[in-house]
């Protein structure tokens, strides 16, 4: 059985530089992992994200693009997009928390089952209330809502690129997925 490790280890880790700076990986259920290389256009879909978001909710929500969420004593993703609680410190004092997010947005291509299945697991048990995970490769959008019940999520609908949707906690924010869905050429990654 792999050795897990708890979030301040996973920190006692990086401090000693036995993770790398440069090292993409992330902290789920106490294994440290590697994350898939970010292709074009998931990275196109990250800035347009946050484009669309941050003068919309200046004020309201902070913008938050592959930073830190912890999520109980053994785990801390760093997922695509995070709209967090507003706060003063804008997160300098402590990373967030599931608690302080609004919603979550993983950008899923090749990390698409992942994203779906542990990660989705491994939010609706943080007691995340609203996660998103932009389907690339099947294109459509997959929004899974809480109130949690029992660690899982009470709804997960899939939207296609010619529906338009709205975050939970921003009803007056309408994205239209055509956007976030855009067909990708063969070989993209």
């Amino acid at each position: 059985m792999p050795r897990r490790w708890t979030r301040e280890e996973y920190h006692a880790l990086g401090e000693a530089g036995l993770i790398p700076e440069d090292e993409r990986v992330e902290l789920i259920e106490g294994e440290i992992l590697k994350m898939t290389p970010i292709g074009s256009p998931h990275d196109g879909n990250n800035r347009w994200l946050t484009m669309f978001f941050a003068p919309k909710l200046e004020g309201r929500a902070i913008v938050s693009v592959q930073g830190v969420l912890g999520i109980e004593d053994d785990s801390e993703p760093e997922p695509d997009f995070v709209l967090l609680k507003p706060r003063d410190d804008y997160y300098r004092r402590s990373h967030a928390t599931a608690a302080d997010a609004l919603l979550v947005i993983e950008v899923a291509q090749p990390s698409r089952s992942f994203d779906l299945g542990r990660k989705a697991r491994l939010y609706a048990r943080g007691g995340v209330p609203e996660y998103w995970v932009v389907d690339m490769l099947e294109q459509r959008l997959v929004r899974h809502l809480g109130p949690l019940v029992s660690a899982e999520w009470s709804s997960i609908k899939r939207f296609g690129p010619e529906e338009s949707l709205a975050p939970q906690a921003f009803p007056d924010v309408v994205v239209e997925l055509k956007h976030l869905l855009e067909p990708l050429d063969e070989g993209t990654v």
